[in-house]
């Protein structure tokens, strides 16, 4: 998040008759280059939507993409993998069930839970007035949006603005609240200033710096060395939760540090930014295929999988960011719907085996909708991701049968080696 930041009190004017003041709330509504008075969507190409102060006041910079999940938003909100990004809601009303200490996919450096929330800026079409949920022990949503000083908008027809996405591709955006902000073409200037998603190396920015450990409720199966990259709360859960002792590792890990916690297994997270850049976690992903530790890469974490065997990665038009995405099994044929949220992915086809320094590999899974590549795999077995999100949190849970499918890799590999 860039610029100023103002909190807000409760009291402050967001109600029926600002909008009326304003012109703000009325779907479309659309100015530019005239003065701010009250909130603000401006987009790289100068497209402008014009609403109402959500959360806190101030602004806000980041790359404007949409997530189509019509629950969850506390889970995207907190999702480390949306790091520097402004999220457009299209669900047409959010902030229904409030806020509670149990859904957040962020942790604190040393591993313990945390509400932190990672996006940029929230744009909506209509703020729940009423929180509903026996759960929603912290408040409402604008309560922590206003309290970690993110900066949103309501009031504008997300609907538009997601069309206009899906055509012109996720863009650089900024969210605008407060008076005497200054004309709108000077706000797109502010807008097209800040540094593109293609290219950003943002892993280490949402990385734990010291690492810690996830134990399991028994006595631990396997030692899982997992190197955070933006890692959501939940994945090392799913783990621990088939006898794994998780020890979370920065993005920075040696291959050194994985084999000193005598690691079962291995396992690469989501997190945000450009694959391109992960030159480190590509080279460590290459040694631990070299020393036979099975691995599991889960979103960024099959991007790098993928470069490490060879492949390249692209940026997409406006990505796959919702929790109804369905993805096909190649070696099945079965249809798994998916939560998903990323805007870059591996090249690829639908089938395609190809030769890589470690024996032959192939396209596992692809989306159903667009045949993007969502898994790849070596075929001796020993190492597999999925661009999907298995954990489903928020989402389906289909396909969370893929943390066992990482638990009898890791138990044929400790049986081949006698351990």
């Amino acid at each position: 998040m860039a610029g100023r930041v103002q909190r807000r009190g409760r009291g402050a004017r967001t109600g029926r008759n600002a909008k009326e003041r304003t012109g703000a709330g009325r779907p479309g509504f659309e100015q530019e280059g005239t003065e701010v008075s009250d909130a603000v969507l401006v987009l790289e190409d100068g497209k402008v939507f014009r609403g109402s102060t959500y959360g806190a006041q101030g602004q806000t910079l980041g790359e404007a993409v949409f997530c189509t999940g019509m629950t969850g938003y506390q889970e995207t909100l907190t999702d480390p993998s949306y790091h520097r990004q402004i999220v457009v809601a299209t669900a047409p009303q959010i902030g229904n069930t409030g806020w509670n200490s149990q859904d957040s996919e962020s942790r604190a450096d040393d591993g313990t839970p945390a509400d932190r929330i990672h996006v940029a800026g929230y744009a909506i079409r209509e703020p729940s007035r009423t929180v509903f949920n026996w759960r929603a022990d912290r408040g409402s949503l604008e309560d922590q949006l206003v309290r970690q000083g993110i900066v949103g908008i309501s009031g504008i027809d997300t609907r538009a603005v997601v069309r206009h996405l899906r055509d012109r591709g996720a863009m650089r955006a900024g969210i605008f609240s407060g008076t005497s902000l200054g004309p709108v073409d000077g706000l797109q200037r502010i807008v097209q200033a800040q540094p593109a998603m293609l290219g950003a190396d943002l892993a280490r920015e949402v990385s734990t710096d010291s690492g810690y450990i996830i134990e399991p409720a028994g006595e631990p199966r396997f030692e899982v060395a997992a190197v955070d990259l933006g890692m959501k709360a939940s994945i090392p859960e799913q783990l621990a939760a088939r006898g794994c002792r998780v020890h979370v590792l920065p993005s920075t890990a040696t291959l050194e540090q994985v084999e000193a916690v005598g690691a079962h297994g291995f396992f690469l997270s989501n997190g945000p930014g450009d694959p391109a850049t992960a030159d480190t976690a590509v080279q460590l992903t290459r040694g631990v295929i070299g020393k036979g530790i099975p691995m599991f890469g889960i979103c960024f974490g099959n991007q790098i999988l993928g470069r490490a065997l060879g492949r390249r990665t692209y940026k997409m038009r406006f990505g796959h960011r919702g929790m109804n995405i369905p993805v096909i099994d190649e070696a099945t044929g079965r249809v798994a719907i998916t939560s998903q949220n990323h805007g870059f992915a591996l090249e690829g086809e639908r089938g395609e085996e190809f030769d890589t320094p470690f024996g032959r590999a192939r396209v596992s899974h692809v989306c159903a909708n667009d045949g993007t590549v969502e898994g790849v795999e070596l075929l001796d077995g020993t190492a597999f991701s999925v661009q999907y999100h298995p954990e489903a949190a928020a989402g389906p849970h289909d396909a969370r049968y893929l943390f066992d499918r990482f638990g009898d890799l890791m138990d044929r590999g400790r049986k081949a080696g006698g351990k």
